[in-house]
C-alpha cells in the first residue's frame, strides 16, 4: 500500500508520539533520574558514531572548497544570530518570553548533517562538499553554540548558564565521545557503515529520549499552559519567517559572489538549516531541566518546516537542464 503524501515521515510520528506520551504521563522522580541516565548514556553513544561515521578521506575531498565552507559557516554562525537579534522585538510580541529565547537558541544551532547531504544529492549539487561543510558546521557547533548562547540569551533578557563553563561540559558529554569514535574510525568505520540502518535507531532513538524526558519535565512545570493554540500558531509563523530570510540570503550571497549552481545548491541546504539533532543535546547541556522542553519547541517546528520547503526545492533544481 502506497504511503499517503500527507503522512509525514516515521521519525516525525515518533517525536509527536514522545511529545504526546510525555504530556498524558510525564516521568518524574526517581525514574526520571533514570531517564537523565540514560538520555546522557545515549547522547555519548551518538556522538561516537558520529565520530567514527565520518571518513578523513571525505573531509580532505571537501576542504578544497574553502569559499563555500566559509560562506556556510558564517551564514550558520554569523548570519542566523544577526537575523535573530533583528527579530527579536517582534518574537518578543509573538511569542512567549521563553519561547522568544528558544528562537534566539536555534538561530545558534549548527547546520543539519544527513538531511543536507541528503537534499543536496537529490538536487544534483556538490555532495563532497555538502559533507565536509555541514561536518565542520556540526563539530564548530560544539565550540561556538555555548558562547552566542551566552551572548544573545543574555541580549534577550534572559540569564543563561556560563559559557565557557557550557564549552567544558560539551567537551566532556560530546567532544570526547566523537574524538573517540574518530580515532577508532580506522578499525571500525567500516562496520559503523555497513550497518548505518541499524545504527540509525540509536541516532534518533536518543533524540526521542531527550524530547520525551525533556517535556516531561515542561510539562510538569506548565508547558501547555504557557503555549496556548494562538501562541503555537505564532511560533510557526516566526519559524516560517526566519526559514525564508535564511533560505534568501543564502541563494543570493551564493549567486552574488559567482559560485557555480552545484556550489549554490550546496550553500542553500547547508547554510540554511539547523540541526535537531544537535539541539537537543545542547539544549540539555545549556538549559535547566525543566526549560529544555520549551527551548526545543522552536527547534522541533523549524526542523519540520526546513525539511517540507528543502523537499520541495531540491526536486526544483534536479528538474533543470544538466
Amino acid at each position: 500500500m502506497k504511503r499517503p503524501r500527507f503522512l509525514p515521515d516515521n521519525f516525525t510520528l515518533a517525536l509527536l508520539t514522545a511529545v504526546t506520551l510525555a504530556s498524558l504521563w510525564p516521568v518524574q522522580g526517581r525514574t526520571a533520574q533514570g531517564f537523565e541516565w540514560l538520555t546522557t548514556a545515549a547522547i555519548a553513544l551518538l556522538f561516537f558514531l558520529h565520530g567514527a561515521k565520518l571518513s578523513r578521506t571525505t573531509v580532505v575531498q571537501g576542504l578544497g572548497h574553502w569559499r563555500l565552507h566559509l560562506l556556510v559557516l558564517t551564514c550558520t554562525f554569523v548570519l542566523f544570530p544577526i537575523l535573530g537579534l533583528l527579530l527579536k522585538p517582534l518574537f518578543s510580541v509573538m511569542l512567549t518570553p521563553d519561547l522568544a529565547v528558544g528562537m534566539l537558541f536555534l538561530c545558534t544551532l549548527p547546520a543539519t548533517v544527513q538531511s543536507a547531504i541528503a537534499f543536496t544529492a537529490m538536487a544534483r549539487g556538490n555532495v563532497s562538499a555538502a559533507v565536509c561543510s555541514a561536518s565542520a558546521s556540526s563539530l564548530i557547533g560544539v565550540f561556538i553554540t555555548p558562547l552566542l548562547v551566552g551572548w544573545l540569551v543574555a541580549a534577550g533578557g534572559m540569564p543563561g548558564s556560563n559559557a565557557l563553563d557550557a564549552v567544558l561540559h560539551i567537551m566532556q558529554q560530546l567532544m570526547l565521545p566523537f574524538v573517540a569514535g574518530q580515532l577508532l574510525q580506522p578499525w571500525i568505520g567500516g562496520f559503523v557503515k555497513r550497518h548505518a540502518s541499524a545504527l540509525k535507531l540509536v541516532d534518533q532513538g536518543s533524540i526521542l529520549l531527550v524530547v520525551y524526558t525533556a517535556f516531561s519535565a515542561a510539562v510538569i512545570e506548565g508547558l501547555w499552559k504557557q503555549v496556548p493554540l494562538p501562541v503555537l500558531l505564532s511560533l510557526v509563523a516566526a519559524c516560517c519567517l526566519l526559514l525564508a530570510l535564511s533560505l534568501s540570503a543564502t541563494t543570493w550571497s551564493s549567486r552574488a559572489l559567482g559560485f557555480a549552481k552545484e556550489d549554490e545548491i550546496t550553500i542553500v541546504f547547508c547554510g540554511s538549516k539547523k540541526s535537531l539533532a544537535s539541539g537537543v543535546p545542547l539544549a540539555k547541556v545549556l538549559f535547566a531541566a525543566h526549560s529544555v522542553g520549551v527551548m526545543l519547541l522552536p527547534v522541533m517546528i523549524f526542523h519540520q518546516i526546513q525539511l517540507m520547503v528543502c523537499a520541495v526545492l531540491a526536486q526544483r533544481y534536479a528538474k533543470r537542464q544538466p
